[in-house]
């Protein structure tokens, strides 16, 4: 399984580049379209070697026991519980219709953006400004292997690619993706001591860059595993656990920000607070 990893893919053009320059920015632009190949290779291909979705690897180990009544019981009354529901997406969803989501009530998105420092979302201006330019608040987020690069590295590989923050009201900060290794060890080959230092220089990395702390995304197993470092002071909680409820959540977190509930049929999120806290969450620095 470490054949991919050798060979450190980066999809880049002029055209890209001018795109990711406005998306930093958080303004809007043409939805655009992905190109029809990279390096050589169609560009379906190339997404579904490298392209590793947010929680696809939680649900290969932990599995994803949501079910209707479950996704039902996690979403709610969003009116009532004080929520707002969402999907995250990645190149494996290609161009994504909105309208189509917005319809079914989802108000806020993230959109993967890099993976290591080697993979770039073909379809992320499609995704990223499609979102946006419905109605929904969307962010970025970022798959890491602690293993192929320093976490400063990765961190100016994500805001470099996409991953930028403004204050518009309708940009999330980034979110940075914690979970098992694709490839091999659960840890990426990291001591617990380790891996929270390769986190904090992301962290910091990603505030001193874009004035915000990412969100860390995980599962409460995954993270007592592989890390043992307190987050909670500065960075919001996206916790995964395919169930009815959040259950424990990992070490110092005493609430969650976002909750990935299902990977089914998409990946599906409640954010833990009313519509006008989500604009806050989108606004305010910290």
């Amino acid at each position: 399984m470490s054949a991919p990893r050798k060979r450190w893919w980066r999809f880049a053009t002029s055209a890209t580049a001018a795109s990711v320059a406005v998306l930093v920015l958080g303004a809007p632009a043409p939805a655009g379209a992905a190109p029809a190949t990279v390096d050589g290779m169609p560009v379906d291909d190339y997404v579904a070697r490298y392209d590793h979705p947010m929680g696809s690897q939680i649900a290969r180990v932990e599995g994803d026991h949501s079910t209707a009544e479950t996704q039902a019981a996690a979403a709610g009354d969003t009116a009532a519980a004080a929520t707002v529901e969402g999907i995250d997406v990645s190149g494996h969803q290609g161009n994504v219709d909105w309208a189509n989501y917005w319809g079914q009530g989802k108000r806020f998105a993230y959109v993967k953006a890099t993976e290591g420092t080697y993979y770039t979302n073909p379809y992320f201006a499609q995704q990223y400004n499609g979102s946006y330019n419905i109605g929904m608040i969307r962010g970025a987020y970022h798959f890491a292997t602690p293993d192929t690069a320093s976490g400063a590295a990765q961190a100016n590989y994500f805001v470099d690619h996409g991953g930028g923050w403004s204050a518009d009201g309708k940009t999330l900060p980034g979110a940075l993706d914690m979970e098992y290794n694709p490839y091999g060890p659960t840890c990426y080959g990291l001591s617990k001591s380790g891996m929270t230092a390769w986190i904090k220089d992301f962290s910091d990395t990603y505030h001193a860059r874009t004035g915000r702390y990412p969100v860390i995304y995980t599962s409460t197993s995954w993270w007592n595993q592989c890390v043992d470092g307190a987050f909670a002071a500065t960075n919001p909680l996206w916790i995964a656990r395919y169930a009815s409820t959040v259950g424990t959540l990992p070490y110092n977190w005493g609430f969650h920000t976002f909750w990935q509930y299902s990977s089914s049929p998409i990946d599906q999120n409640t954010f833990n607070g009313a519509y006008d806290r989500l604009q806050v969450l989108a606004t305010s620095k910290g």
